[in-house]
């Protein structure tokens, strides 16, 4: 393994506020692998989406290993469990973001995943990792970015509740580099903001020291031709898709990931029959 930078003091976060633009935050994002964009949804929306989250989370098991978190909760399918995710999860801002920093995007993007991390009281920090080792750890070139991650703050993230650490500048180094708890920031960020990171930054959740629980929404987003972390197809029923807006659907993964890629009934859209269209013209697989 390829020893780490001997520079020990971690580099701050970039932030900015909610009336940025997506290419300044994209542009902060590739540069540095990770950007904290502060109050981009107001406290209301907080509120709902916490009390919607109440019931699953008293219901979800902690985690299975020390990586989940002895004393985690995840819960996913946000989008029907927690309704209020969708602000989230299609907020124009970040899908924007996200549309000029996947690169090579060629066709679409979809939702990898959804997910609130509840870390609890007392809980040691996560390992740090990268996202995209998820997909059977591919070395992918680092000037490639398949995976956008976010974490939204539904508390105010701290040092002390365990604010999720990143590693700025660490998204263009290879896999083998190995990072220190002293080389990450937290970050730290009221209720309502989100920090945006590549999949190829390094971070983990931190270590929360206090005696209440910190919840985040993770939400991440791949490039349209990698298979999703969570399997959105199983994760909701046809109908339960067929009632969202078509963003959503879209972002599921119900259209093709390429011209042909993903398509049904030798050639159809997936969309046509989200929206109860007869087989017929097999040649319409191309996104809309």
């Amino acid at each position: 393994m390829t020893e780490a930078a001997t520079t020990v003091k971690a580099l701050d976060i970039p932030r900015r506020g909610p009336e940025a633009s997506a290419e300044e935050i994209s542009d902060l994002l590739r540069a540095h692998g990770a950007v904290i964009i502060e109050r981009l949804v107001d406290a209301s929306v907080c509120d709902r989406l916490a009390a919607e989250l109440q019931p699953w989370l008293e219901a979800t098991p902690t985690g299975a290993d020390a990586f989940s978190g002895h004393n985690t909760r995840r819960t996913g399918a946000l989008l029907t469990r927690a309704p209020s995710s969708a602000e989230l999860v299609a907020h124009p801002l970040v899908l924007d973001v996200v549309d000029r920093t996947l690169w090579p995007k060629k066709t679409t993007f979809q939702l990898h995943l959804t997910q609130s991390i509840a870390i609890g009281p007392d809980s040691p920090a996560q390992m740090l990792h990268r996202d995209h080792w998820c997909f059977d750890f591919f070395p992918f070139p680092r000037d490639v970015d398949v995976e956008v991650s976010t974490i939204w703050a539904l508390d105010d993230f701290t040092e002390a509740n365990g604010a999720t650490r990143v590693v700025p500048d660490s998204h263009r180094t290879p896999d083998d580099v190995k990072y220190t708890y002293e080389q990450t920031a937290p970050a730290e960020m009221p209720r309502g903001s989100v920090v945006l990171y590549l999949g190829s930054t390094v971070h983990a959740g931190g270590a929360n020291t206090t005696d209440t629980t910190r919840i985040g929404i993770n939400v991440d987003y791949v490039l349209g031709w990698l298979r999703q972390e969570e399997n959105q197809y199983l994760s909701y029923s046809l109908d339960e898709v067929r009632a969202m807006p078509e963003r959503l659907q879209r972002l599921l993964g119900y259209e093709v990931g390429a011209y042909a890629l993903g398509y049904i009934d030798g050639g159809r859209s997936p969309m046509e029959l989200v929206r109860g269209e007869a087989a017929g013209d097999t040649t319409s697989f191309a996104p809309r």
